[in-house]
């Protein structure tokens, strides 16, 4: 009997468990290694790659550096999401893990400039762009694994855990960069740094053991076109366009939240632990509060959560750098930790939101292509942008946050001019039978 059901079947009836053990807990381990590089960024690596630039330079440059792997993000999303729509999910989501993890791992190996020179920061560069490619491939083929295997009626919580996964790798990410920081400056950037990157190159050895048990026959289409990218052009350019424009919004209000705020609560004169702290606190904020939005977008609709949530989170950084700047521990955690129940609206959803509106047999390609486009446009930008504002308006921050106003006007337009669906069944998404059925109660 279990031979004639539908695919995907199985892992419903595994349950969510397991369906957060491959794609949620896979991803945890992703962004651990992409946090611990925002980090080192904003704490270490203007001394350690880029000495010969004034401090606060120095971190524009190292921001630079980060940013730099964003340019790798839509390469990774359409070359992964091809042979993802083609081949299957496994294989890549396989891959995007291993390739992560050694990169990572060699950057902890890396030696300084002091003792490489400008071969250095090049190699950085070099192996910030190889995370970037598989980081590129791997949201997309892990959201729609808890996407394409939901139960009707769950699919924003089901491809929530991607998100929930986002949350726990900062929080394990920013907790390992918190322990090194309290060694002595001179210890943390001799050697010290190295040990969070070493670790996550080891760790993501556990989210390839359970990927490896991915059942391939769940996660092919059948029917995917020879080259799913241009088929997803032709048949959804109107989506593809407003879904980059949403993931441009969210990627730029995201990286400022979380990356640029460590260098802001410096500026401000918390220490290095201190602002690690608060990140800690952000994160264990936004892993719970993300299920929390999913589960209201399953009732409600994608697009309130979306567009309601990200407008106050836009303006609430009018308040929280007030917050922020008087330079009280506890103020400054209750800041921090709302600006990420905030965050998590927008993210709880985005996966779910997004996948929804594509066909299965191109879905992949179409996420993948369509988030990293504005990953690199946002993200890649953002902690510098708001950096550079920063400085430009002598430590001021209203810059950042108008900049943030404008990133949040454009994530609610484009969010606000794609289809809600919801309530759609899943085989009807991105088909011509879907409108009929988009009334329809599931």
């Amino acid at each position: 009997m279990t031979e004639t059901v539908r695919p995907g079947l199985e892992a419903r009836a595994a349950g969510g468990t397991r369906t957060f053990l491959i794609s949620g807990f896979g991803t945890a381990l992703e962004f651990y290694d992409f946090i611990i590089y925002g980090l080192a960024a904003a704490i270490v690596f203007p001394a350690v790659f880029f000495p010969a630039f004034d401090p606060a330079v120095g971190t524009l440059v190292a921001f630079a550096a980060f940013g730099s792997g964003f340019v790798a993000r839509p390469l990774g999303g359409i070359v992964i999401g091809h042979f993802g729509d083609r081949v299957g999910r496994r294989s890549m989501l396989i891959l995007t893990l291993l390739v992560m993890g050694g990169s990572t791992f060699l950057i902890g190996c890396l030696p300084s400039y002091g003792t490489l020179g400008i071969a250095a920061p090049v190699l950085l560069v070099v192996l910030r762009l190889v995370q970037g490619f598989a980081a590129g491939g791997e949201w997309g083929g892990a959201s729609l694994f808890g996407i394409e295997n939901a139960p009707e009626g769950r699919r924003g919580l089901w491809g929530s855990f991607t998100s929930a996964g986002i949350g726990i790798g900062s929080l394990f990410g920013t907790g390992a960069f918190t322990l090194i920081t309290l060694l002595p400056e001179h210890q943390l950037e001799a050697w010290a740094w190295r040990l969070p990157f070493w670790l996550g190159g080891l760790l993501v050895l556990v989210g390839v053991v359970a990927r490896s048990r991915m059942p391939e026959e769940e996660h092919r289409t059948g029917s995917a076109p020879r080259v799913p990218i241009l088929d997803a052009v032709r048949r959804h350019p109107r989506q593809m366009l407003l879904a980059i424009g949403v993931a441009f919004g969210y990627n730029t209000l995201a990286y400022i939240g979380t990356i640029f705020t460590v260098t802001y609560a410096e500026e401000r004169g918390y220490g290095s632990t201190e602002s690690l702290l608060l990140q800690v606190a952000g994160s264990v904020a936004f892993t719970l509060a993300v299920p929390a939005m999913a589960v209201l977008s399953d009732r409600k609709g994608r697009k309130p959560v979306v567009v309601l949530g990200t407008l106050v989170y836009a303006a609430f950084f009018f308040l929280y750098f007030p917050l922020v700047d008087g330079h009280v521990l506890a103020l400054g955690t209750l800041a921090t930790v709302l600006l990420n129940v905030l965050m998590a609206a927008p993210q709880g959803c985005i996966p779910a939101f997004l996948g929804e509106q594509f066909s299965a047999a191109t879905r992949y390609s179409s996420l993948s292509a369509t988030y990293q486009t504005g990953a690199a446009l946002g993200g890649g930008t953002a902690a510098s942008a708001a950096t550079a504002l920063l400085i430009a308006f002598d430590g001021d921050p209203i810059g950042v946050g108008l900049y943030s106003g404008a990133a949040a006007l454009v994530l609610a337009l484009c969010a606000w001019g794609l289809r809600e669906t919801f309530r759609v069944p899943t085989p009807r998404l991105g088909t011509d039978a879907e409108r009929p059925a988009a009334g329809v109660t599931v």
